[in-house]
């Protein structure tokens, strides 16, 4: 199966069997991201979390009573 990286471009194979195509052929919203790419951002991500300006901005979750 071959997939494309929308940062960079780069034109990837990847095994047409694999879980990893397998989710990108059902789930329409989920991108395919190459390797360097995949690494670039999460050291980038592990720089901004050391620096402690970083905000993972979550939903509060509610507790439902009769769980």
């Amino acid at each position: 199966m071959r997939v494309k990286c929308p940062i960079c471009d780069t034109v990837d194979d990847i095994n047409h069997d694999s879980p990893l195509a397998k989710k990108l052929r059902n789930r329409k919203k989920h991108l395919y991201l190459c390797p360097n790419c995949t690494a670039r951002i999460g050291e980038n991500t592990k720089k901004r979390q050391e620096t402690g300006d970083f905000q993972l901005f979550e939903q509060p979750k509610k507790e439902d009573p009769y769980i």
